[in-house]
Protein backbone atom coordinates (compact mmCIF):
# COMPACT_ATOMS: atom_id res chain seq x y z
CA UNK A 1 0.00 0.00 0.00
CA UNK A 2 1.23 3.48 -0.89
CA UNK A 3 1.51 6.16 1.81
CA UNK A 4 2.58 9.75 1.62
CA UNK A 5 4.60 9.55 4.82
CA UNK A 6 5.85 6.57 6.80
CA UNK A 7 7.08 7.33 10.30
CA UNK A 8 9.47 4.83 11.90
CA UNK A 9 8.99 4.98 15.66
CA UNK A 10 6.04 5.85 17.91
CA UNK A 11 7.73 7.93 20.58
CA UNK A 12 6.92 11.62 21.15
CA UNK A 13 8.78 12.67 17.98
CA UNK A 14 7.16 10.01 15.79
CA UNK A 15 3.63 10.53 17.10
CA UNK A 16 3.95 14.31 16.82
CA UNK A 17 5.12 13.86 13.23
CA UNK A 18 2.10 11.64 12.52
CA UNK A 19 -0.27 14.25 13.93
CA UNK A 20 1.22 17.08 11.86
CA UNK A 21 1.43 15.06 8.65
CA UNK A 22 -2.12 13.78 9.04
CA UNK A 23 -3.39 17.30 9.68
CA UNK A 24 -1.70 18.33 6.44
CA UNK A 25 -3.95 15.92 4.56
CA UNK A 26 -1.39 13.18 4.01
CA UNK A 27 -1.84 9.43 4.30
CA UNK A 28 0.37 8.41 7.22
CA UNK A 29 1.61 5.08 8.57
CA UNK A 30 3.54 4.75 11.85
CA UNK A 31 5.65 1.61 12.30
CA UNK A 32 6.70 0.67 15.83
CA UNK A 33 8.63 -2.47 16.75
CA UNK A 34 7.80 -2.43 20.47
CA UNK A 35 5.25 -0.18 22.16
CA UNK A 36 4.24 3.44 21.75
CA UNK A 37 5.70 6.19 23.91
CA UNK A 38 9.43 5.60 23.68
CA UNK A 39 11.57 6.45 26.71
CA UNK A 40 9.07 8.97 28.10
CA UNK A 41 6.79 6.21 29.39
CA UNK A 42 9.49 5.43 31.99
CA UNK A 43 9.24 8.94 33.46
CA UNK A 44 7.01 9.06 36.51
CA UNK A 45 6.44 12.79 36.42
CA UNK A 46 6.78 15.45 33.70
CA UNK A 47 7.13 18.97 35.05
CA UNK A 48 9.08 20.79 32.32
CA UNK A 49 6.66 20.66 29.38
CA UNK A 50 5.25 24.16 28.68
CA UNK A 51 1.55 24.46 29.41
CA UNK A 52 1.36 21.24 31.45
CA UNK A 53 2.23 21.71 35.10
CA UNK A 54 2.45 18.01 35.80
CA UNK A 55 1.76 14.76 33.95
CA UNK A 56 2.94 11.17 34.00
CA UNK A 57 5.12 10.03 31.13
CA UNK A 58 2.75 7.17 30.34
CA UNK A 59 -0.25 9.50 30.38
CA UNK A 60 1.45 12.00 28.09
CA UNK A 61 2.46 9.27 25.62
CA UNK A 62 -1.03 7.77 25.65
CA UNK A 63 -2.60 11.14 24.89
CA UNK A 64 -0.25 11.57 21.91
CA UNK A 65 -1.04 8.06 20.69
CA UNK A 66 -4.81 8.55 20.93
CA UNK A 67 -4.57 11.95 19.23
CA UNK A 68 -2.60 10.52 16.30
CA UNK A 69 -5.13 7.71 15.87
CA UNK A 70 -8.08 10.11 16.11
CA UNK A 71 -6.49 12.19 13.36
CA UNK A 72 -6.53 9.12 11.11
CA UNK A 73 -2.92 7.99 11.25
CA UNK A 74 -2.44 4.23 10.90
CA UNK A 75 -0.24 2.64 13.56
CA UNK A 76 1.17 -0.83 13.04
CA UNK A 77 3.36 -2.76 15.49
CA UNK A 78 5.98 -4.03 13.07
CA UNK A 79 9.73 -3.62 13.09
CA UNK A 80 11.18 -1.87 10.06
CA UNK A 81 13.87 -4.17 8.68
CA UNK A 82 15.06 -2.17 5.67
CA UNK A 83 14.38 0.99 3.68
CA UNK A 84 15.23 1.16 -0.02
CA UNK A 85 14.92 4.06 -2.41
CA UNK A 86 13.00 3.38 -5.62
CA UNK A 87 15.36 4.60 -8.28
CA UNK A 88 13.97 6.35 -11.34
CA UNK A 89 15.11 4.94 -14.67
CA UNK A 90 15.77 7.12 -17.67
CA UNK A 91 15.86 6.02 -21.30
CA UNK A 92 16.89 7.90 -24.37
CA UNK A 93 14.13 8.82 -26.84
CA UNK A 94 13.25 5.82 -28.98
CA UNK A 95 15.46 3.46 -26.98
CA UNK A 96 12.51 1.44 -25.72
CA UNK A 97 10.81 1.01 -29.06
CA UNK A 98 7.48 1.96 -27.46
CA UNK A 99 4.98 4.54 -28.62
CA UNK A 100 5.12 7.89 -26.70
CA UNK A 101 1.54 7.41 -25.37
CA UNK A 102 2.37 3.95 -24.00
CA UNK A 103 5.52 5.30 -22.35
CA UNK A 104 3.60 8.18 -20.77
CA UNK A 105 1.00 5.80 -19.31
CA UNK A 106 3.75 3.61 -17.81
CA UNK A 107 5.47 6.65 -16.30
CA UNK A 108 2.25 7.65 -14.57
CA UNK A 109 1.94 4.24 -12.89
CA UNK A 110 5.61 3.98 -11.95
CA UNK A 111 6.15 3.89 -8.19
CA UNK A 112 8.60 6.45 -6.84
CA UNK A 113 9.82 7.09 -3.33
CA UNK A 114 10.83 4.42 -0.81
CA UNK A 115 10.07 0.79 -0.05
CA UNK A 116 9.91 -0.09 3.65
CA UNK A 117 10.32 -3.78 4.41
CA UNK A 118 9.01 -5.37 7.60
CA UNK A 119 9.12 -9.07 8.50
CA UNK A 120 6.08 -10.08 6.46
CA UNK A 121 5.01 -6.94 4.59
CA UNK A 122 6.31 -4.16 2.40
CA UNK A 123 5.05 -0.60 2.28
CA UNK A 124 5.85 2.27 -0.06
CA UNK A 125 5.95 5.98 0.71
CA UNK A 126 6.91 9.26 -0.86
CA UNK A 127 8.84 10.29 2.26
CA UNK A 128 10.20 8.74 5.45
CA UNK A 129 10.63 10.11 8.97
CA UNK A 130 13.12 8.26 11.17
CA UNK A 131 12.08 8.78 14.79
CA UNK A 132 13.66 5.69 16.28
CA UNK A 133 14.87 7.32 19.50
CA UNK A 134 17.57 5.90 21.73
CA UNK A 135 18.08 2.88 23.97
CA UNK A 136 19.69 2.46 27.37
CA UNK A 137 23.43 1.91 27.51
CA UNK A 138 24.68 -1.18 29.30
CA UNK A 139 27.11 -0.99 32.17
CA UNK A 140 29.29 -3.71 30.63
CA UNK A 141 29.82 -5.70 33.83
CA UNK A 142 29.83 -9.50 33.93
CA UNK A 143 26.41 -11.02 34.78
CA UNK A 144 24.60 -7.83 33.78
CA UNK A 145 22.58 -9.64 31.14
CA UNK A 146 21.87 -12.69 33.28
CA UNK A 147 20.63 -10.59 36.21
CA UNK A 148 18.54 -8.16 34.18
CA UNK A 149 15.02 -8.53 35.53
CA UNK A 150 16.46 -10.34 38.55
CA UNK A 151 17.63 -7.30 40.46
CA UNK A 152 19.16 -5.32 37.59
CA UNK A 153 16.87 -2.76 35.94
CA UNK A 154 17.08 0.24 33.62
CA UNK A 155 13.77 1.77 34.71
CA UNK A 156 13.27 2.94 38.28
CA UNK A 157 9.72 4.10 37.71
CA UNK A 158 8.82 0.72 36.19
CA UNK A 159 10.41 -1.52 38.81
CA UNK A 160 11.02 0.64 41.87
CA UNK A 161 7.86 -0.44 43.69
CA UNK A 162 9.18 -4.03 43.80
CA UNK A 163 11.97 -2.88 46.12
CA UNK A 164 9.88 -1.19 48.78
CA UNK A 165 11.74 -1.32 52.09
CA UNK A 166 14.89 -2.79 50.50
CA UNK A 167 18.39 -1.51 49.79
CA UNK A 168 19.09 -0.50 46.19
CA UNK A 169 21.77 1.28 44.17
CA UNK A 170 21.62 3.71 41.26
CA UNK A 171 24.62 4.18 38.97
CA UNK A 172 25.01 7.28 36.79
CA UNK A 173 25.63 10.99 37.02
CA UNK A 174 23.01 12.67 34.83
CA UNK A 175 19.47 13.84 35.43
CA UNK A 176 18.03 10.36 34.95
CA UNK A 177 20.22 8.87 37.68
CA UNK A 178 19.46 11.71 40.09
CA UNK A 179 15.73 11.55 39.43
CA UNK A 180 15.77 7.76 39.77
CA UNK A 181 17.52 8.00 43.14
CA UNK A 182 15.03 10.59 44.35
CA UNK A 183 12.11 8.46 43.21
CA UNK A 184 13.50 5.32 44.87
CA UNK A 185 14.19 7.15 48.13
CA UNK A 186 10.43 7.30 48.64
CA UNK A 187 10.14 3.50 48.55
CA UNK A 188 13.44 1.98 49.57
CA UNK A 189 15.20 1.64 52.90
CA UNK A 190 18.55 2.84 51.53
CA UNK A 191 19.58 4.21 48.15
CA UNK A 192 23.27 4.16 47.19
CA UNK A 193 24.06 6.63 44.39
CA UNK A 194 27.21 5.62 42.51
CA UNK A 195 29.07 7.85 40.03
CA UNK A 196 32.52 7.49 38.49
CA UNK A 197 33.31 11.22 38.75
CA UNK A 198 33.58 13.55 41.75
CA UNK A 199 30.57 15.63 40.69
CA UNK A 200 27.30 15.04 38.88
CA UNK A 201 26.36 16.15 35.37
CA UNK A 202 22.69 16.50 36.25
CA UNK A 203 20.86 19.59 37.44
CA UNK A 204 22.02 20.91 40.81
CA UNK A 205 18.47 21.06 42.18
CA UNK A 206 18.15 17.26 42.07
CA UNK A 207 21.44 16.79 43.90
CA UNK A 208 20.41 19.26 46.62
CA UNK A 209 17.12 17.44 47.12
CA UNK A 210 18.95 14.11 47.39
CA UNK A 211 21.39 15.45 49.97
CA UNK A 212 18.44 16.32 52.18
CA UNK A 213 17.40 12.65 52.22
CA UNK A 214 18.64 10.62 55.18
CA UNK A 215 18.37 7.34 53.31
CA UNK A 216 20.43 8.41 50.25
CA UNK A 217 24.18 7.67 50.39
CA UNK A 218 26.71 8.97 47.86
CA UNK A 219 29.60 6.95 46.41
CA UNK A 220 31.54 9.29 44.11
CA UNK A 221 34.62 8.38 42.08
CA UNK A 222 33.47 4.77 42.19
CA UNK A 223 32.73 2.20 39.51
CA UNK A 224 30.97 -1.15 39.76
CA UNK A 225 33.46 -3.96 39.21
CA UNK A 226 31.31 -6.95 40.13
CA UNK A 227 27.69 -8.02 40.48
CA UNK A 228 27.13 -10.60 43.21
CA UNK A 229 24.51 -13.31 43.02
CA UNK A 230 23.51 -16.16 40.76
CA UNK A 231 19.73 -16.44 40.63
CA UNK A 232 19.18 -12.86 41.81
CA UNK A 233 21.32 -9.81 42.54
CA UNK A 234 22.66 -9.93 46.10
CA UNK A 235 25.25 -7.19 46.14
CA UNK A 236 27.87 -5.08 44.38
CA UNK A 237 31.61 -4.61 44.52
CA UNK A 238 32.72 -1.01 43.98
CA UNK A 239 36.21 0.10 42.99
CA UNK A 240 37.55 3.58 43.71
CA UNK A 241 38.74 5.20 40.49
CA UNK A 242 41.91 6.72 41.98
CA UNK A 243 42.99 4.26 44.66
CA UNK A 244 41.58 0.97 43.40
CA UNK A 245 40.20 0.27 46.86
CA UNK A 246 37.17 -2.02 46.78
CA UNK A 247 33.95 -1.75 48.78
CA UNK A 248 31.08 -4.22 49.04
CA UNK A 249 27.45 -3.13 49.15
CA UNK A 250 24.56 -5.40 50.04
CA UNK A 251 21.72 -4.46 47.70
CA UNK A 252 18.82 -6.29 46.14
CA UNK A 253 18.32 -3.87 43.26
CA UNK A 254 20.58 -2.00 40.84
CA UNK A 255 19.17 0.69 38.56
CA UNK A 256 21.49 1.56 35.67
CA UNK A 257 21.25 5.10 34.28
CA UNK A 258 24.51 5.65 32.38
CA UNK A 259 23.10 7.22 29.26
CA UNK A 260 21.66 6.13 25.97
CA UNK A 261 22.70 5.33 22.43
CA UNK A 262 20.68 5.96 19.25
CA UNK A 263 18.61 3.04 17.91
CA UNK A 264 19.90 3.68 14.40
CA UNK A 265 21.78 0.44 13.72
CA UNK A 266 19.41 -0.57 10.92
CA UNK A 267 19.88 2.71 9.04
CA UNK A 268 23.59 3.51 9.23
CA UNK A 269 24.12 2.35 5.64
CA UNK A 270 21.15 4.38 4.44
CA UNK A 271 21.82 7.85 5.82
CA UNK A 272 24.90 9.62 7.14
CA UNK A 273 25.54 9.19 10.88
CA UNK A 274 28.20 10.62 13.17
CA UNK A 275 30.78 8.66 15.18
CA UNK A 276 28.22 7.98 17.89
CA UNK A 277 25.65 6.62 15.47
CA UNK A 278 23.38 9.68 15.58
CA UNK A 279 21.78 10.63 12.26
CA UNK A 280 23.24 13.77 10.73
CA UNK A 281 20.34 16.15 10.13
CA UNK A 282 20.01 19.89 10.53
CA UNK A 283 17.33 21.92 12.25
CA UNK A 284 15.15 21.24 9.21
CA UNK A 285 15.51 17.51 10.05
CA UNK A 286 16.70 16.72 6.49
CA UNK A 287 19.12 13.79 6.31
CA UNK A 288 21.69 13.08 3.62
CA UNK A 289 18.94 11.46 1.50
CA UNK A 290 16.26 13.76 0.03
CA UNK A 291 12.87 12.63 1.27
CA UNK A 292 14.19 11.06 4.47
CA UNK A 293 14.03 13.07 7.70
CA UNK A 294 15.22 12.39 11.25
CA UNK A 295 13.40 13.55 14.37
CA UNK A 296 13.98 13.26 18.10
CA UNK A 297 16.79 11.72 20.12
CA UNK A 298 18.20 9.72 17.18
CA UNK A 299 19.54 12.78 15.35
CA UNK A 300 22.61 14.92 15.95
CA UNK A 301 21.60 17.77 18.26
CA UNK A 302 22.69 19.65 21.36
CA UNK A 303 19.55 19.28 23.48
CA UNK A 304 17.54 16.09 23.86
CA UNK A 305 14.37 16.84 25.78
CA UNK A 306 10.68 16.03 25.43
CA UNK A 307 10.05 19.50 24.03
CA UNK A 308 12.76 19.17 21.37
CA UNK A 309 11.52 15.71 20.34
CA UNK A 310 7.99 17.02 19.80
CA UNK A 311 9.38 20.05 17.95
CA UNK A 312 11.45 17.81 15.68
CA UNK A 313 8.38 15.75 14.90
CA UNK A 314 6.42 18.77 13.71
CA UNK A 315 9.35 20.17 11.68
CA UNK A 316 10.09 16.81 10.04
CA UNK A 317 6.42 16.23 9.22
CA UNK A 318 5.95 19.58 7.52
CA UNK A 319 9.17 19.09 5.56
CA UNK A 320 8.11 15.59 4.52
CA UNK A 321 4.71 16.89 3.38
CA UNK A 322 6.37 19.62 1.34
CA UNK A 323 8.64 17.01 -0.26
CA UNK A 324 5.58 14.92 -1.22
CA UNK A 325 3.99 17.90 -2.89
CA UNK A 326 7.16 18.81 -4.77
CA UNK A 327 7.58 15.21 -5.92
CA UNK A 328 4.07 15.20 -7.32
CA UNK A 329 4.73 18.16 -9.61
Amino acid sequence: MMYDVIVIGAGPAGLSAAIYAQRSGKKVLVLEGKSYGGQIINTSKIENYPGIQEASGFGFATDLYEQAKAMGAEISYEKCMKIEKVEETEQADGASGKEPLQMAEEEQTEQKGFVVSCKSKQYTAQSIILAVGAVNRKLGVEKEGELTGKGVSYCATCDGAFYRGKNVAVVGGGNTALEDALFLSNYCSKVFLIHRRDEFRGEKKWELLLREKDNVHFYLEQTISELKGEERLQGLVLRHVATGEETSLDVEGLFIAVGQKPATQDFTSLVTVDAGGYIVAGEDCQTSIPGIYAAGDCRVKQVRQLTTAVADGSVAALAACAFCEESAI
